[in-house]
């Protein structure tokens, strides 16, 4: 007769997932990664503080899968959500356009048209360093 011994991993180790809880104790764990405290890499608590200085901003213009509109990307930038979506919402309104910012594997900042200037101005204004990219 065969005996089951206790798992020698620990929780977070095991494939088990958490079915049913009374006691809140599920509310505090992350959607995503599963953990509390959270560890993606997109988290909140992981944003880097921003140094116009000292941050390069890369702008370029695509046409691709786009049905042949030209929209301008901003790119390449260190990760803070919050901060890139306040600059999104000043660009878009010093440029005169739509754009919007995403949240992706590559976070990027997109305008609608050819906003290369005008953008560029703006950023350089705010003390971005900026370099354009993508011929």
């Amino acid at each position: 007769m065969k005996q089951n011994k206790p798992s020698e991993k620990t929780s977070k180790e095991s494939s088990t997932r958490l079915v049913y809880s009374s006691d809140g104790s599920h509310l505090k764990l992350c959607k995503k990664c599963g953990e509390d405290p959270c560890i993606c890499i997109d988290s909140p608590s992981n944003a880097v503080t921003i140094d116009p200085a000292k941050t390069i901003l890369k702008i370029k213009l695509e046409k691709n899968q786009r049905g042949g509109k030209l929209v301008t990307v901003i790119h390449d930038f260190p990760f803070n959500p919050d901060y890139f979506e306040d600059l999104t919402k000043k660009l878009k309104n010093h440029c005169g356009t739509g754009g919007t910012y995403k949240k992706e594997v590559k976070p990027q900042i997109e305008l609608q048209g050819d906003q290369r200037e005008k953008a560029e101005a703006l950023l350089l204004k705010l003390g971005f360093k900026t370099k354009r990219s993508g011929g």
